[in-house]
C-alpha cells in the first residue's frame, strides 16, 4: 500500500486534472505513480513536463525505453520494471530486446552505445571519465544524444526513488528486477 494517499482523478483539479486527462487519453490510465505524484502538483508538473520533453528526444523512444529498464533494473524498482516493460511493448520492443536492456545489452549498436553510458552514468552517478564519453562518440552518439541519454538516466532515477520511497501499487503486469538482494 502507498505510503501517501493515490489521488482520484476525477475529483482533481488545475495542473493536476490536465496531466491526469492527457495520460488517460494517452496510455488509457492514469498510472498510480503519477495520482501519487499529485499530492504535490509541482512533483506532478516536473515529471510531466520532463517526461513530456523527452519524447522530443533524438533518441529513438525503443532506446529510452531501454535506458529505462537498464535504470529501473539497476535501482531495483518493481514499479518502473512493470511499468516499462508495458511501455517498452508499446515502444515496438521485443521480450528479448527487454531482458537484454535491463542489463546493458542490445543488438542494436546505437542503443547498445546509449544503454553502455546510461551503465556508466548509473556506476558513477554521474560522474563519468573522459573514456566514456569518447567510447560514447566513438560509438556513435552525438552530442543530443548523449546530453539526452543523462536525461533519460535522471528521470528515471526519479521515478525510480519515488515509487520505491512511496511504495506506491504497482498498476502493470508485475515485472521483478533480477537482483532482488538490491530491494529493500
Amino acid at each position: 500500500m502507498a505510503r501517501l494517499p493515490i489521488q482520484n482523478p476525477q475529483s482533481a483539479t488545475g495542473s493536476n486534472k490536465e496531466i491526469f486527462d492527457f495520460l488517460q487519453k494517452n496510455l488509457g490510465i492514469v498510472p498510480n505513480m503519477t495520482k501519487v505524484m499529485g499530492n504535490s502538483p509541482a512533483v506532478l508538473q516536473a515529471f510531466a513536463q520532463f517526461n513530456g520533453a523527452m519524447g522530443n528526444a533524438k533518441l529513438s523512444a525503443k532506446a529510452r525505453e531501454s535506458i529505462a529498464l537498464l535504470t529501473a533494473e539497476h535501482n531495483a524498482c518493481t514499479y518502473c520494471l512493470s511499468a516499462h516493460t508495458a511501455l517498452g511493448k508499446m515502444a515496438g520492443l521485443t521480450q528479448e530486446q527487454m531482458n537484454g536492456a535491463r542489463h546493458g545489452e542490445s543488438g542494436d549498436p546505437k542503443t547498445l552505445a546509449a544503454l553502455t553510458f546510461a551503465q556508466a552514468v548509473l556506476d558513477s552517478r554521474g560522474g563519468v571519465s573522459e573514456q566514456s564519453i569518447a567510447d560514447a562518440r566513438r560509438s556513435g552518439l552525438g552530442e543530443a544524444e548523449l546530453a539526452e541519454v543523462v536525461g533519460a538516466v535522471a528521470l528515471n532515477v526519479f521515478t525510480n526513488y519515488f515509487n520505491r520511497a512511496f511504495a506506491v501499487d504497482v498498476d502493470f503486469p508485475r515485472v521483478e528486477a533480477h537482483n532482488h538482494a538490491a530491494a529493500r
